[in-house]
């Protein structure tokens, strides 16, 4: 049997559709509170199992028979204040599945990880996994969580653990919602004529799920992937998204001085009201960097093909449109 955590997210929900539709017998862990996402409330074949990956008792439970262990659970934000509980929850809850994973013997782990986790592009080549990552003012919370967790998954697979991991880009697809990603796609469709002067990778969720599966039923342990289609500006991103909306692209660039000012506006208005806003510091400064990521590794080693992501908007935009 095979346990998945993080199983009412984006990427859980995706990843469990592939697997049942493999046959797999899936475990799926939730935390009392979550909601189960609409792809899976049909699906019979799912053991549901109530659990925190901060509970190490309620994981040994969870872990009973299983035989591979998918880790997508992960919280992410960029606001300061999350900062104490993103290590707690991205960090020790790794810690926690590794060890229970060692104790239970259990025979595979893989561990989503994150672009944020590799170093960034030196004289504007293409990021690989070879990157060196390395701590500095520049680096958000969210980034230094997951390359901690990375960090004791390499340390688990020193001690015997065959585990591998993967590091998507931005991933998209229909089912994101209003959330993530999917949030962008409702801001432009609402009409959006701004955009930041940087870049990212972006990938589909069924090809980062496939991915993962191809890499587990894999001999290979102890090493990391980057799972990304294409790597586009944010310009070039945001106006194929409006053109499929029917809108026009947007054509104001942002400067960075701009977004600041709008940084410490929210700041103000947090501070006043309460209500938090997604921009912060560190999403100010990841807006204009220029990221580029090498998607050769990951090919080469499960001679896979990526979704063009033009057709992933046109998919995501015509299911918005319809709904």
């Amino acid at each position: 049997m095979i346990l998945v955590t993080g199983a009412t997210g984006f990427l859980g929900s995706e990843l469990i559709t592939q697997l049942l539709l493999r046959g797999e017998k899936i475990r799926a862990i939730k935390r009392a509170t979550s909601r189960i996402p609409q792809i899976l409330t049909d699906k019979k074949d799912i053991e549901w199992f109530s659990a925190d990956i901060l509970d190490c008792f309620a994981l040994s439970e969870a872990m009973d028979g299983i035989s591979s262990v998918y880790h997508c659970a992960a919280l992410i934000s960029f606001h300061p204040k999350d900062k104490k509980e993103m290590l707690k929850v991205n960090v020790e809850g790794t810690v926690n599945l590794l060890n229970v994973c060692m104790e239970k013997n259990i025979r595979r782990f893989l561990h989503v990880s994150s672009i944020s986790a590799l170093g960034e592009s030196k004289k504007g080549n293409l990021i690989t996994e070879k990157n060196h990552w390395e701590f500095g003012a520049g680096q958000s919370s969210y980034s230094i969580s997951k390359y901690k967790s990375e960090m004791e998954v390499f340390r688990a697979a020193a001690e015997g653990l065959n585990a591998v991991i993967v590091n998507p880009s931005i991933i998209i697809g229909k089912n994101a919602g209003k959330e993530g990603s999917g949030q962008l796609f409702e801001s432009i469709r609402t009409g959006l004529n701004y955009f930041p002067g940087g870049s990212c990778g972006y990938v589909d969720v069924a090809d980062v799920a496939k991915a993962m599966i191809l890499l587990m039923e894999s001999n290979i342990s102890d090493e990391r992937f980057i799972i990304n289609s294409e790597n586009l500006t944010y310009k070039e991103f945001f106006s194929s998204i409006a053109l499929q909306f029917g809108k026009e692209p947007p054509t104001v660039p942002l400067k960075p001085w701009m977004m600041y000012i709008a940084w410490l506006g929210s700041r103000v208005i947090t501070s006043l009201t309460g209500k938090r806003f997604g921009l912060s510091a560190e999403t100010v400064r990841s807006a204009f960097k220029m990221q580029k990521y090498s998607n050769e590794k990951i090919k080469k080693a499960l001679n896979l093909n990526f979704k063009p992501v033009d057709e992933s908007i046109n998919e995501i935009c015509l299911h918005l449109k319809n709904n």
